[in-house]
């Protein structure tokens, strides 16, 4: 099998497990974290073009699992992360990475945030080194080994 295809059907099986899962986790940090991940996710490459924004935005919209929460308060908090990031990428990194690591505690949950990473980090096709590397980082945040989402 092409990588391309074990990466969509790893993504599918991601997604499913989320949708059920996120309706568990519907709270503010959780909320947050998944925001945090997925600006990290946009920015992995070092900047946040508008077109990486916009469509990182759609994914996010459009993922079921995160339908559990209103799309605006989603919205408003990806933005403010992309923000942060685009201002100062190293000082919105490590905000977002520690908002992650507010997960550490909710080991389901923190998996939850990764696995929300992997899927908006392969929706183009391209798992890029980049965002494995964010997701990476993001699993060292939360104390998980990142060999366990096969990074």
């Amino acid at each position: 099998m092409a990588f391309w295809d074990q990466l969509k059907a790893k993504a599918t099986e991601l997604n499913g497990q989320l949708q059920t899962k996120t309706v568990q986790f519907k709270n503010k940090e959780f909320a947050n974290g998944s925001m945090a991940m997925c600006a990290l996710i946009a920015a992995a490459d070092g900047s946040i073009d508008p077109a990486e924004r916009q469509k990182t935005a759609a994914l996010i919209s459009s993922n079921e699992a995160l339908k559990v929460f209103p799309a605006d308060e989603l919205r408003q908090k990806f933005d403010w992360y992309c923000d942060k990031l685009a201002g100062d990428f190293d000082f919105g990194k490590v905000e977002a990475t520690a908002t992650i690591g507010k997960l550490k505690s909710k080991p389901d949950q923190a998996r939850a945030v990764i696995q929300i990473g992997i899927i908006i980090g392969g929706a183009d096709g391209k798992f890029d080194d980049d965002e494995k590397n964010a997701v990476r980082n993001a699993c060292f945040a939360v104390g998980i080994d990142p060999v366990e989402f096969e990074l």
